[in-house]
């Protein structure tokens, strides 16, 4: 067993250094575990703000398509809301 501290112990300012980086560690508000929780989330919302930046993307390609050409509108109208024609029956097979 250790019998003699170490110098380095004794001296006021390590200590409160060492107690000051124990208590920033482990018991203040943004300690580690905070912090690696907020950087692993931070990367979650940068992970979908890319997914919702191509939705975005493709949504609008869509919608030019839509405003366009009449033939892609009628073509969504029958699919999304069943429309049809006066002379036209429409049978929806589920799977």
């Amino acid at each position: 067993m250790l019998t003699r501290i170490p110098d380095f112990l004794k001296n006021k300012y390590v200590l409160v250094l060492i107690a000051a980086l124990v208590w920033f560690m482990f018991f203040d508000k943004n300690n580690l575990i905070q912090q690696y929780r907020l950087t692993r989330k931070l990367k979650e919302f940068h992970l979908e703000k890319e997914y919702f930046l191509q939705e975005i993307a493709r949504d609008s390609i869509d919608l030019q398509k839509l405003k366009n050409d009449p033939r892609e509108l009628e073509r969504y109208a029958r699919e999304k809301y069943l429309m049809k024609k006066q002379n036209e029956d429409i049978y929806i097979i589920m799977d």
